[in-house]
């Protein structure tokens, strides 16, 4: 290999000749070994992108840099790295895109991947492309339908008619997540309204006790975890019944204050609620019909928002109260809703903000049953409730107890039973469109939903020209006839394909098994694979995924782990959200503000890695960070300063900085004694341990940026110090600690300067010793009544009188030591304070 290079960093020559070098053999550095493998293995993973037309923006870039820092630096520490990327493909924007383009989503989507994958590869990114997978080739969607078999089959996947969210300008069905607190889609930010449809439902709620039990188990932001707790929303209480006045009819509410019963003054039925126009008597039915019929329109985020006005309208009817055999008034209001309970709620208003206030709105009674202090046994002119334990009142045989050491007794006083509900709702898992997983279910009039079988997967997409059905909620998938029109497999009788797609969240929910066995025509993943790489040590990501694929990635993987597919019960060992990037304004990058900064800009000016040093320099990797132009110049400025450092070290017969003397900073020659050369070798090669020390301990610990600063640091003082004081071990700890941030440069510095055989990725990552890193001496704090006049430098462990003899001579202390001290502090390796 000639070793040639220039004099002057070129960083678009560089980076162009290793991105051709790597490759060679599809990037066959990065390829991780499958098992049997005697080294220990390593799962780093990103998630997967959704490839839209618009290309990878440098926010993107800052969760793939951090992977590959560490990837790096893992695959050097002697680990087997898996460092995989695919794609994300299906999904409504690409079905949009071909309506206004009249041209095929699998078109769009090959064109808009091999765009984001030059992106990658430009950058250096050390991805193993030999388990690339696609969710949208058949190969790869066989295995999601395959899980939807299987969930069919254990009566976790089913069909029901149920309110659903729909998007008329998309014209389809929105998955409660995917609707904002403005009622609007989260895609188009058109109005949302509510419609009746049979769907299909995954039963994520059987495992929502699981869900929750298994947090535990993982190293993941609190923050996240307590929003996949509240998601899931998992309330201990009790089912008591309300008998309708004049009827035999019961309202059956759930409350988790059960204390609090004997203090509620009205009951609030959901607008869903089956009984409403049961009991509804003639006067209040108009004024109701309409209440309700306007309520289903509105999505349930719209109508429980929390600075929204309590509305309602009274039915009419009354219930008894169980406890108190008092008559009180039945109500509907939106803020309940049907699919979270019984439907059905008790208003205390003495003890609940939310009943507080409705009552407030709607002129109804309020009764005080608890107080805090038991001396109290009447309370009136309430002004807000009091929602803490206390000292019941007003609560006929319970007055004067502790309102929650007699739950259990008012619980049999007023026949209730103990129940737990959860927030979380079953899955929505069908889309009327057409870009996704075909549903593998075949419709028979005489035998209902029948399985298609396995040996039939996958069920292709069949190509189409239309996208949509103009007004109606159906996939265009029902104008294939020729697709849809079949014979049932039980019976043989006529009988149609399911037409529904599955929902983008399907192929993401599981990609990170098949990775690890991308090319497995008979399994979806082998047994030793998963059982050697999982769960992901290190995944990657945006906070905008906390609740929807965290929590269905992990259902899925739950039930794999049932069925025994994977062995271990959670997916993601470690989660990592990284900060977003706003633009140079401080706002939220995008198109309409024009503040997006395009990373192939950015490489072409700069380079790949200014860019990828830039972004992990910014600010802690978890933090929320706005781009600075100024800031990246300074990183190409210290990027040439090593490339200058290394090259000009490397040079023969150089001379100036090889002499044994310098001069100082008033020009003055200052020779150097085979002594001070002695003591400066100690001290660098104590500077050398203590930056490996640093940068392994930051990267480990995700500091990345704290990490360049300790390389500038080491940078500054090599700098600084003549050449024959620095040996070529010096210059290859930095170009090995740099690698995992500035993989071109550190590739052309390690082989073709420092004349290296191999890629610096294939060496070992330098390691540090403990003995030489140990400082011997220290800057103490010299106080004079307790003020500081002076750090001065000591030997660590020096007693009193050697501190105080040194700490006198200072003449930054001397003037203020013109008394003898009355006394003289001494806190040892700290500081020294005389009083006078």
């Amino acid at each position: 290999m000639e070793r040639n290079y220039s004099k002057k960093y070129n960083h678009l020559q560089i980076e162009k000749k290793w991105r051709k070098s790597w490759a060679k053999n599809n990037f066959q550095l990065w390829q991780a070994k499958n098992p049997p493998s005697r080294q220990e293995e390593m799962y780093i993973l990103d998630m997967f992108p959704y490839p839209s037309g618009e290309g990878l923006h440098v926010g993107h870039f800052e969760g793939y840099t951090a992977t590959d820092i560490l990837s790096r630096y893992w695959k050097m520490r002697g680990k087997n790295v898996l460092h995989p990327m695919g794609w994300d493909a299906f999904g409504l924007p690409a079905e949009n895109y071909s309506r206004q383009t009249k041209k095929p989503p699998q078109d769009i989507v090959a064109k808009n991947i091999k765009r984001f994958k030059q992106q990658l590869q430009t950058a250096g990114f050390s991805y193993d492309w030999t388990r690339e997978i696609n969710t949208t080739d058949p190969k790869y969607y066989k295995w999601t339908q395959w899980i939807f078999l299987q969930l069919f089959k254990q009566g976790l996947a089913y069909e029901a008619e149920a309110v659903v969210n729909w998007c008329p300008k998309c014209e389809i069905v929105l998955a409660d997540e995917e609707v904002n607190n403005e009622n609007r889609c989260v895609r188009c930010g058109e109005t949302v309204t509510r419609k009746k449809l049979k769907q299909w439902f995954l039963r994520i709620t059987a495992y929502a006790d699981r869900l929750l039990e298994d947090l535990d188990l993982v190293n993941w932001p609190e923050n996240v975890k307590a929003m996949q707790r509240n998601w899931i929303g998992r309330k201990e209480g009790v089912e008591v019944n309300f008998k309708v006045e004049g009827s035999d009819d019961c309202i059956k509410i759930f409350t988790t204050r059960l204390d609090t019963i004997f203090g509620a003054s009205y009951l609030v039925l959901a607008p869903e609620h089956p009984i409403i126009f049961k009991i509804t008597t003639p006067p209040y039915a108009p004024e109701v019909r309409k209440y309700v019929e306007q309520s289903l329109t509105q999505p349930e985020s719209f109508r429980t928002k929390l600075d929204r006005e309590k509305t309602g309208v009274f039915t009419g009817a009354y219930a008894i109260n169980p406890a108190n055999k008092e008559r009180i008034p039945i109500w509907v209001a939106d803020y309940v809703l049907s699919d979270y309970g019984t439907a059905a709620v008790m208003g205390v208003p003495a003890h609940d903000e939310r009943d507080f206030e409705f009552a407030k709105i709607h002129h109804l009674g309020l009764k005080p049953v608890i107080v805090l202090d038991p001396k109290i046994k009447e309370l009136e002119g309430l002004h807000q409730p009091i929602t803490e334990p206390g000292f019941l009142i007003n609560s006929g045989p319970f007055n004067g107890r502790r309102s929650q050491e007699v739950i259990d007794s008012i619980c049999l006083y007023v026949g209730g039973k103990k129940a737990v509900h959860y927030k979380l709702r079953d899955w929505v898992f069908s889309r009327q469109r057409y870009w996704g997983e075909p549903i593998p279910i075949i419709k028979c009039e005489k035998c209902g939903n029948v399985p298609l079988k396995e040996s039939q997967l996958p069920l292709k997409l069949p190509k189409i020209t239309k996208y949509q059905i103009s007004g109606a909620i159906e996939s265009p998938l029902a104008l294939i006839e020729d697709w849809v029109n079949v014979k049932c497999p039980n019976c043989g009788g006529a009988a149609k394909r399911e037409t529904h797609t599955m929902p983008q969240w399907a192929g993401s929910s599981w990609y990170y098994i098949r990775y690890l066995d991308p090319k497995n025509e008979k399994q979806l993943v082998s047994f030793s694979k998963q059982k050697y790489w999982l769960p992901v040590d290190i995944y990657v990501g945006g906070a905008e995924h906390t609740v929807l694929h965290l929590l269905y990635a992990r259902f899925w993987h739950k039930f794999l782990y049932d069925l025994g597919v994977v062995s271990q019960p959670e997916p993601f060992k470690q989660l990592i959200n990284q900060g977003m990037i706003l633009g140079e304004d401080g706002e939220k990058m995008s198109k309409s503000r024009g503040n997006v900064v395009s990373p192939d800009e950015v490489i072409k000016t700069y380079g790949a890695d200014t860019l990828r040093m830039y972004e992990m320099f910014m600010g802690p990797l978890t933090f929320t960070k706005s781009w600075d132009t100024k800031g990246i110049n300074g990183i190409s400025r210290f990027l040439s300063k090593v490339w200058s450092l290394v090259t000009s070290s490397q040079e023969k017969n150089k001379i100036g900085n090889n002499l044994k003397n310098k001069k100082n900073k008033s020009g003055i020659l200052v020779k150097f004694s085979q002594q001070d050369i002695s003591s400066l070798k100690k001290d660098l090669e104590s500077i050398r341990q203590k930056v490996i020390k640093q940068v392994t301990e930051d990267i480990e610990r995700l500091h990345f940026n704290t990490a360049i600063s300790s390389l500038m640091t080491y940078v500054n003082k090599l700098s600084e110090l003549p050449n024959n004081i620095i040996t070529k071990k010096h210059w290859e700890t930095l170009v090995l600690l740099l690698s995992p941030f500035a993989p071109f440069l550190s590739e052309e510095l390690w082989q073709m300067v420092l004349k290296h055989n191999k890629s610096v990725s294939l060496e070992s990552w330098p390691t540090y010793d403990k003995n030489l890193i140990t400082d011997k001496y220290f800057l103490l704090i010299v106080q004079v009544n307790g003020k500081a006049r002076d750090k001065i430098k000591v030997k660590i462990g020096a007693n009193k009188a050697e501190v105080e003899k040194l700490a006198r001579n200072s003449e930054k202390v001397k003037k203020y030591l013109t008394q003898k001290p009355q006394k003289i502090i001494f806190v040892p390796n700290k500081l020294i304070n005389f009083v006078i």
